[in-house]
C-alpha cells in the first residue's frame, strides 16, 4: 500500500516538472508599426496597456510572461522586412502587424514557411484574407465589409455612379475593386479611378491636377479611398478648386475618422476643408471595459493623442493571443523552434548581422493558429469570434458626417443589418422607419440631397442619334438643304429638355443613309456601345433594347395592329342588308301567316274580318304589314287572336330593334373585302405580309409568331403600303398604331382589322443606368400631365379621321339563326290556336247538326253516301263561314225546347216510343234550319 502511495506520488511530481518545462518563462511576440503615424502612436500605447495587463493578470500565462518587443518600419517596407526577419530569429511565436497591405503580402510568405501567425489590425486588404495567406489574420474588420457599407450608403441615396480616388498600392488598389464589385451588386458602378502617387506623400500640384480631371467628369459622388496625410491634402486642394462646394459628395473611408479621433483639435483649414463629407467608423458597442479603458487613455497616451476604435481592436488582439499562448501550453503543444538547415530553401546564409540560416520554424505554429481562429470571447470591442472564413464576427461601422462643429454620427450600418439609425447591437425592431439615415449637411451647408451628377465640363456636347427617316417624316426628319432636325419625336425632346433644372448641352447627329429607313436595332447598339450619348426619335420601347439601354417614360402609346383592306357600305341597296335573303324570306312568310291565322280566329266573330272575299285578301294583307310598325286598326275580340298578336308583336319588336341597330351600324361602318380579320386570322392564313422596312415588326412576327420569313414583304412607304394592299400584293399591313394612324387619315379604304396584338410605347434611349433618363422620364411626365405633350402631337399629328377609325368593322349580316327561336315560338302559338279554334268550331257544327236520317234504300246505298258526305262537307264549311251570334242562338234554342212532347206513357209499346222520338228529332232539326235561316247573312 505504501508502494502504491509512493508511485502515484512520484507520478503527479514528474507531470508537474514537465508541465513546468514546457511552459517558457518568457513568451517572446513581435510588434511592428510606422511610430510616426497616427495608428502607429495608437497602437503601440493600445498594445503595451494590454501586455501589461495580460502580465498583470495571473489567470492567465501563469508564471510566463509576455515579451512584446517593437519595431519602427518607419513607412519603409525594407526595414519592415528586416524587423520582421529578425523576430523570426528570435523564437518569436507571433508578430503583431505589419501596418500596411503592401509589406503583409510579403510577409504573409515568410510567415507560411515559419508558421509564425501575422496578426494584423490595420493591413486590411482584402485579398489577404485568402486561403493563399492561412498564417495572416485581420483582427480588425477588413475592407470587404467597409466597401459594402459605401455601397449600401451609395444605393441608399440613389447614385447610380462613383468616382474612386485612391492610392496606387496593393492595399487601396484592391480596396477598390472590391468595391466596384459591391457597387456592381446593386447596379451602380465606378465610372472613373483616379490614382494617387504612393507614399511619400504626393505633391500638392500632383493632386491639383488630378482633381482637375475629376472635375471634367460627370459624377459628383466621390471615394477617397486612402491615407490620413494623403487624405488630407486631398480635401485641401479640393477646397481650393471649389470642389466642397454644393453638388459633391465626398465619401472617405476610415481614415478620416482616425484622424478625426485622434487628431484633437484639428486646426481651422483641415477642419474647413472636410465640412460636409461623410466618413466610417468602425463601431464598437459600448460597456463598462470599454469605458474604464477609455478613461485610462489620457494616462496612457499623456495626452499625446486621442484613442481611435484601432486602439481597442488592438488591446483585444493582445488578449486574443495571450488566451491562444496559454490554451497552447495547457495542450501540451510542442512550442520547439527548429532551425533551417543548410538543406532549406535559404540554409547557409549569412550576410553581415542578419543570419538568415538562423531563422527558425515554429513546430507548434500551426496549433496557435487554430487556437486564435477559435477564439469565442468578449472584449473591448465586443464579441470577438472568427467566421470559418476567418472574418471577424458582424462587422458594423459608425457612419459620421463632419460639419462646423467637428462631426456627428448620422446612422450606423452593420453586415446583417444594412443602414440604420441605431446602434446595430440594438437593433431589434426592424422596420423601415429604422433602415434609414438622419440629417446630412453636405458640402456648401445644404441638407438637400445632391444629385450627384452634372454633365461633364469637357467642352464637348451629347452626341444624339436621330434616325434619318425617308417616310412617315411628322415624326422625324431633316429639313431640306439644312443640318436641322424637326418632327414631333424631336420636338417632345426639346420641350423635356427644357424642363430640366440644368443646361444640357446637345448637337443632333443623323442616322443612315436617307435613302432608306435606318435600323432601329442598330442605332440602339450605337447608344449602347458608347458611339452617341443617346438615342432619339420613333423608337420603340421592346424587351431585347432594355437588355443594353435604358429608357424614358414612353411619351407615346403605339402597339402593332394589322391594317387590311376595307370597302364602303353606303349602296342604293343598304337598307336591305341588316338582314340575310333567307331572313328576309322567313320574316315575310310569318307576316302573312299571322295575318292568315288572326283573320281565322276572328272570321266568325269580327265584322272587321268580313266581306266580300277581294275585301278579306286586303283585310289580311293590311293587317300583317301594318304590326310591322304597330300600326293595325283592327280590334282583336277573340282570346286566341289576342295571345298570337302579342307574341307576334313581340317577334316585330325584337326584329324591328335588330334592324335599325344593324342598319345604323352598316351607314356609318366599313365593311371588310379581305378575309383578314385580325392577327389570328392572319397567322393562319398563307397570305403575304407587309411590314415597315427599319420596324421592329419583322423580328416580332418572325420570333414571336413564328411567321415564316418568306411571308413577309418589307414595305417603306405609306405609298408602298396603299400600292400593296389596293394591288394585292400583300392581304394585310403590320404596323405600329402611330404610323398605321397617320397613314388612314389619308387612305379611308383601308382600316385597322382587330385590336392591338402587343402593348408598347417609343421612348428616348440612353446608356445603361444613365442619370440623364431618370430625369427626362420625369420631364415627360410633367409634359403629360400639363397637356404640352397632347398640343404637340395636335401640332404634327392631328389629321382627319375617317370614319373606320372611330367605329369597328361589322362584315356579317344578320342570319335566321340568331332569331329561329322567336319563329319557333311564334309558329307554335299559331298552330296551338287554330288547333283550338279547329275544335271549338267542330264541337260547336256537331251540336247543331242534326242526325243523318238512316232509311236508306240497301240498293242505293253507295250513291246516298257520298252524297251525304259532300253535303256534311258544304255544310260545315257554311257552319264556318257564318257569322256566329250567340243571342239569336240562345232564342232558337227556347224554341225548340218548347216544341218537344214532354210526356209519353210509359205504357205505350216499344214502336209508339220510336215513332214518337223520330218526329221531335225531325221537328227540332226544322226548327234550328228555320232559325239559322234568319240569322245567315247573305253571302
Amino acid at each position: 500500500m505504501n508502494l502504491v502511495w509512493l508511485v502515484s506520488i512520484l507520478i503527479v511530481c514528474i507531470q508537474g516538472s514537465t508541465e513546468a518545462a514546457s511552459r517558457h518563462a518568457v513568451v517572446n511576440v513581435g510588434a511592428m508599426f510606422a511610430a510616426g503615424s497616427i495608428n502607429g502612436k495608437v497602437l503601440k500605447i493600445a498594445i503595451e496597456a494590454a501586455g501589461n495587463d495580460v502580465n498583470a493578470d495571473p489567470s492567465i500565462l501563469g508564471k510566463t510572461k509576455l515579451s512584446i518587443s517593437f519595431h519602427d518600419s518607419n513607412y519603409s517596407g525594407f526595414l519592415g522586412l528586416i524587423g520582421a526577419l529578425r523576430y523570426m530569429e528570435s523564437d518569436t511565436f507571433a508578430i503583431l502587424g505589419p501596418q500596411n497591405s503592401v509589406m503583409a503580402h510579403i510577409l504573409a510568405h515568410l510567415a507560411n514557411d515559419l508558421r509564425v501567425p501575422l496578426l494584423s489590425v490595420t493591413a486590411l486588404d482584402p485579398t489577404l484574407a485568402s486561403l493563399q495567406y492561412p498564417y495572416f489574420i485581420q483582427t480588425a474588420p477588413n475592407d470587404q465589409s467597409q466597401m459594402a457599407a459605401i455601397a449600401d450608403i451609395v444605393s441608399y441615396f440613389g447614385w447610380s455612379e462613383v468616382i474612386a480616388i485612391f492610392t496606387d498600392d496593393d492595399n487601396s488598389r484592391n480596396g477598390v475593386a472590391a468595391l466596384g464589385d459591391k457597387l456592381a451588386e446593386k447596379r451602380h458602378k465606378i465610372s472613373y479611378k483616379a490614382v494617387l502617387p504612393p507614399d511619400p506623400t504626393p505633391t500638392r500640384e500632383d493632386v491639383k491636377k488630378l482633381l482637375i480631371k475629376v472635375r471634367m467628369m460627370e459624377s459628383r459622388v466621390i471615394i477617397l479611398h486612402t491615407f490620413s496625410k494623403s487624405g488630407l491634402l486631398v480635401f485641401n486642394v479640393a477646397k481650393e478648386l471649389g470642389m466642397m462646394e454644393s453638388g459633391y459628395v465626398w465619401i472617405a473611408t476610415t481614415w478620416l475618422s482616425t484622424v478625426l479621433d485622434s487628431t484633437s483639435p484639428l486646426s481651422s483649414k483641415t477642419a474647413s476643408s472636410i465640412q460636409g463629407a461623410l466618413t466610417l467608423r468602425p463601431h464598437t458597442p459600448d460597456s463598462k471595459r470599454k469605458r474604464d479603458f477609455i478613461a485610462r487613455w489620457n494616462e496612457l497616451s499623456n495626452g499625446t493623442i486621442g484613442l481611435n476604435p484601432y486602439g481597442l481592436y488592438a488591446y483585444d488582439t493582445v488578449w486574443m493571443l495571450a488566451h491562444a499562448i496559454d490554451l497552447l501550453f495547457e495542450q501540451g503543444g510542442s512550442i520547439a523552434f527548429s532551425n533551417i538547415t543548410s538543406t532549406g530553401p535559404i540554409g547557409g546564409l549569412k550576410g553581415g548581422t542578419l543570419n538568415l540560416g538562423a531563422l527558425s520554424i515554429f513546430q507548434g505554429g500551426k496549433q496557435l493558429l487554430d487556437n486564435i481562429l477559435r477564439t469565442n470571447t468578449t472584449g473591448l470591442t465586443g464579441p470577438v469570434a472568427f467566421h470559418p472564413d476567418r472574418s471577424l464576427l458582424n462587422p458594423s461601422y459608425e457612419i459620421i458626417n463632419t460639419n462646423e462643429n467637428g462631426y456627428q454620427t448620422t446612422g450606423y450600418w452593420s453586415n446583417y443589418s444594412g443602414i440604420s439609425l441605431v446602434p446595430p447591437e440594438k437593433l431589434f425592431n426592424r422596420s423601415k422607419a429604422n433602415h434609414s439615415l438622419d440629417t446630412v449637411v453636405w458640402p456648401g451647408g445644404t441638407t438637400v440631397k445632391p444629385r450627384g451628377w452634372v454633365f461633364p465640363n469637357n467642352g464637348e456636347k451629347l452626341r444624339i442619334g436621330v434616325p434619318n427617316r425617308v417616310s412617315f417624316r411628322d415624326f422625324v426628319s431633316r429639313t431640306s438643304g439644312t443640318d436641322v432636325v424637326e418632327g414631333y419625336c424631336i420636338e417632345i425632346f426639346v420641350a423635356a429638355i427644357k424642363l430640366l433644372p440644368y443646361a444640357v448641352p446637345y448637337s443632333f447627329v443623323l442616322f443612315g443613309d436617307g435613302l432608306k429607313n435606318p435600323s432601329y436595332n442598330e442605332l440602339v447598339n450605337m447608344v449602347a456601345s458608347g458611339n452617341f450619348d443617346a438615342a432619339v426619335g420613333d423608337i420603340a420601347i421592346v424587351t431585347n433594347r432594355t437588355r443594353t439601354v435604358d429608357f424614358t417614360q414612353p411619351y407615346i402609346e403605339s402597339g402593332l395592329v394589322v391594317v387590311a383592306p376595307v370597302r364602303g357600305s353606303n349602296s342604293a341597296w343598304t337598307f336591305l342588308q341588316p338582314f340575310s335573303s333567307f331572313m328576309w324570306g322567313v320574316t315575310a312568310f310569318f307576316f302573312l301567316v299571322i295575318g292568315l291565322v288572326i283573320w281565322i280566329l276572328e272570321h266568325r266573330k269580327n265584322d272587321e274580318f268580313r266581306g266580300p272575299p277581294r275585301k278579306q285578301v286586303v283585310t289580311i294583307l293590311w293587317f300583317s304589314f301594318s304590326t310591322m310598325f304597330f300600326a293595325h286598326r283592327e280590334n282583336i275580340g277573340s282570346t286566341l287572336g289576342r295571345t298570337v298578336l302579342i307574341i307576334w308583336l313581340f317577334v316585330v319588336l325584337v326584329i324591328n330593334s335588330s334592324y335599325t341597330a344593324s342598319l345604323t351600324s352598316m351607314l356609318t361602318v366599313q365593311q371588310l373585302s379581305s378575309p383578314i380579320t385580325g392577327i389570328d386570322t392572319l397567322i393562319t392564313s398563307t397570305a403575304p405580309i407587309g411590314f415597315q422596312i427599319g420596324s421592329f415588326a419583322q423580328s416580332y412576327l418572325v420570333e414571336q409568331l413564328n411567321i415564316p420569313k418568306s411571308r413577309l414583304v418589307p414595305l417603306g412607304s405609306p405609298e408602298a403600303y396603299a400600292t400593296a394592299l389596293k394591288d394585292k400584293t400583300v392581304a394585310a399591313v403590320v404596323d405600329e398604331r402611330a404610323y398605321i394612324e397617320l397613314f388612314l387619315s389619308e387612305n379611308c379604304e383601308f382600316s385597322i382589322r382587330g385590336s392591338e396584338f402587343t402593348k408598347s410605347g417609343w421612348g428616348f434611349a440612353f446608356p445603361r443606368d444613365s442619370p440623364l433618363a431618370i430625369d427626362m422620364s420625369t420631364a415627360i411626365l410633367t409634359l403629360s400631365e400639363n397637356g404640352d405633350v397632347q398640343r404637340i402631337y395636335n401640332k404634327w399629328l392631328s389629321r382627319k379621321i375617317c370614319a373606320s377609325e372611330t367605329s369597328d368593322i361589322v362584315s356579317d349580316q344578320l342570319q335566321l339563326q340568331s332569331f329561329w327561336g322567336l319563329f319557333l315560338i311564334a309558329g307554335a302559338v299559331c298552330f296551338i290556336a287554330l288547333l283550338i279554334h279547329l275544335f271549338s268550331v267542330l264541337r260547336q257544327f256537331k251540336r247543331h247538326t242534326p242526325e243523318a236520317e238512316d232509311h236508306s234504300e240497301p240498293s242505293s246505298h253507295g250513291n246516298i253516301s257520298s252524297r251525304s258526305t259532300l253535303t256534311h262537307l258544304l255544310t260545315f264549311l257554311s257552319f264556318v263561314d257564318e257569322k256566329r251570334d250567340e243571342s239569336k242562338r240562345n232564342k232558337s234554342k227556347r224554341k225548340r225546347n218548347e216544341s218537344v212532347v214532354p210526356n209519353v206513357n210509359e205504357k205505350e209499346d216499344d214502336q209508339s216510343v220510336r215513332s214518337a222520338s223520330k218526329r221531335i228529332q225531325i221537328n227540332n232539326s226544322q226548327e234550328m234550319r228555320r232559325a239559322d235561316s234568319d240569322t245567315w247573312p247573305t253571302r
